[in-house]
């Protein structure tokens, strides 16, 4: 698959909605900065990495639920290889009425959409998740 950021963030929605416990994915700087994010906005419960060699190397998450109710109900790739979203801060609106969030790179780092209003800095919008 060409688009990891994609393929993670569709393994957490589809983990979430069979109602796994943990989902497993290969490693990369950029994908652990997301699940960072995800974990302190309250989507995801814990995340892990395990093995030492760089090609055996994984970052594993643990999802949350409220009773039954997973978290994590729905995803989308904002920006893709073939066309690039890139907004300022005053760009970003609420995702699905403020239940979910939006992801975006930005040159103080990987944010939530909350996040980058407070500090007023924008960048390439990535991933929509609620």
């Amino acid at each position: 698959m060409n688009d990891q950021i994609a393929d993670m963030v569709i393994r957490l929605k589809n983990a979430s909605t069979v109602g796994k416990e943990t989902v497993e994915f290969p490693y990369t700087k950029m994908k652990l900065a997301i699940c960072d994010v995800l974990k302190r906005e309250g989507f995801i419960t814990d995340v892990d990495t395990k093995g030492k060699k760089a090609s055996q190397k994984a970052i594993v998450v643990t999802l949350k639920y409220v009773g039954k109710v997973p978290k994590i109900t729905g995803a989308s790739r904002v920006s893709k290889f073939s066309k690039r979203v890139y907004g300022g801060f005053e760009d970003i609106r609420l995702v699905k009425n403020g239940r979910g969030i939006l992801i975006l790179t930005t040159p103080k780092g990987i944010l939530s959409g909350n996040e980058a209003r407070k500090e007023k800095v924008g960048g390439e919008q990535l991933v929509k998740v609620w």
